[in-house]
């Protein structure tokens, strides 16, 4: 970051994740004076709604001009990638894998060229049509989950929201030192259909296939091929290890959004 005190990211959700992994290294601040600024453009902006900082523009820049630091948590990752090396990487909102990670995988389509949105649509019809469920096993701070999960999707939140506005971790606080783990066992297509609305409230924990944990560090684990996405970005496959790092990188926020 040679020096610099102010980092704009100008863009969505993977544009703001670029960002924030250029400010650390093995977890610690490449430079501590240094300071992220967001100007939300992207099809997201998940994160924009789990910090709350304004989709109009100028009252993002003057976010910028006149809002103060909030330091946050950030999860640091270690899975397989794509072409099966390791992968480490930081993020600020949310990771999950299931149908998440399936979604983004495709999400650059056909229908890419008419907007991030309408590809979107189109890969998670896609994927609904083609589902199966995963068998993952969950450690848990060290402690494994009584059963391996058949899971429809799994989220990992520093962040409330993923997906363009839905809320699979609606109880999460971006600097409390603890990730928010939700489980979605396997829904069948009808079941995804019927149940939209649940999965996408903030009142997703009272679907009964949902369940609610939280953790300083997550263990995944599956032998089956089990798609991994981290910030809306398609990274990789399990397994995955993630823990939470504390109040590690400064947000410019508004008083509204602190």
């Amino acid at each position: 970051m040679d020096g610099r005190k102010l980092i704009i990211a100008v863009g969505g959700d993977g544009t703001i994740n670029e960002a924030a992994n250029g400010f650390l290294s093995r977890g610690e601040p490449v430079n501590p004076d240094a300071r992220l600024g967001i100007i939300p453009i992207g099809t997201g902006g998940d994160f924009q709604r789990s910090i709350r900082i304004p989709s109009d523009i100028e009252e993002a820049v003057e976010t910028i001009a006149s809002g103060f630091a909030r330091t946050i948590d950030v999860g640091a990752a270690r899975l397989q990638g794509h072409d099966g090396q390791p992968v480490e990487r930081c993020f600020v909102n949310l990771t999950s894998f299931g149908m998440g990670g399936e979604v983004c995988v495709r999400s650059r389509n056909i229908l890419s060229p008419l907007g991030g949105k309408t590809a979107f649509l189109y890969a998670t019809l896609a994927v609904f049509l083609t589902y199966r469920a995963k068998r993952v096993r969950l450690t848990l701070d060290g402690k494994p989950l009584p059963n391996e999960l058949r899971i429809t999707n799994v989220a990992i939140g520093n962040g409330r929201y993923h997906g363009g506005g839905m809320h699979p971790c609606p109880r999460a606080l971006l600097d409390d030192g603890l990730l928010e783990v939700t489980t979605i066992d396997y829904l069948n297509m009808f079941e995804l259909v019927r149940d939209l609305p649940v999965l996408y409230s903030d009142d997703v924990y009272r679907h009964p296939k949902v369940r609610h944990h939280r953790a300083r560090t997550v263990l995944a684990e599956s032998e089956d091929v089990t798609r991994i996405e981290l910030d809306g970005e398609a990274v990789g496959r399990l397994p995955l290890e993630v823990k939470v790092i504390p109040c590690r990188l400064p947000v410019l926020v508004s008083a509204e959004g602190s």
